[in-house]
């Protein structure tokens, strides 16, 4: 469009046509500002982790599984759980889910050995949601999204000499 012609639309309507880029100008960045606020408060949760959805924490619990040594003559790797500490009470989502195992007799922790069910039923495999949470030395997830409600999860756990333990651990959320 000719620029005479363009000033004569313009005229018509009664604004110029710097005053409507101007406003054309602001309604971008005020857009530009809103769209940039609500990528940074969706991006926010993404360093989250999902540990246990909400139609999971519904399902009915399940028995803790039995655990049979069968008389080893050395110890088998041991677990220790240090957040949420054991008898810790009432805690608030996000939590912090740090383990700490170890082996014995010169023997290492084969981290792809590790695995973590939460004891619902049916049974649910959480180890692939965490696995890039897991070492050889333990399991760390700063941010862990739980709903309320008691949570029971199994982790079992090999060494590279075969040995094989495991152990229950539960915390309970509220709102």
């Amino acid at each position: 469009m000719a620029a005479g012609a363009e000033r004569r639309k313009y005229a018509r309507i009664g604004a110029s046509s710097s005053t409507l880029a101007r406003g054309w100008r602001r309604g971008a960045a005020t857009g530009a500002v809103i769209c940039l606020a609500g990528l940074l408060a969706a991006a926010r949760p993404a360093f989250a982790l999902e540990l246990i959805t909400p139609a999971e924490a519904a399902l009915p619990p399940a028995q803790i599984p039995t655990f049979e040594l069968r008389g080893s003559p050395t110890r088998g790797p041991h677990v220790t759980i240090v957040s949420p500490p054991p008898g810790a009470g009432l805690i608030h989502s996000p939590i912090e889910l740090k383990l700490r195992y170890r082996a014995f007799g010169g023997a290492s922790i084969d981290a792809d050995t590790v695995v973590i069910t939460y004891l619902k039923k049916p049974a649910i495999d959480i180890t692939q949601r965490i696995k890039p949470f897991i070492t050889a030395t333990g399991i760390d997830v700063k941010d862990a999204v739980v709903p309320p409600g008691l949570h029971r999860f199994w982790i079992e756990l090999k060494d590279n000499d075969g040995r094989v333990s495991g152990t229950e651990f539960s915390f309970q959320v509220t709102k």
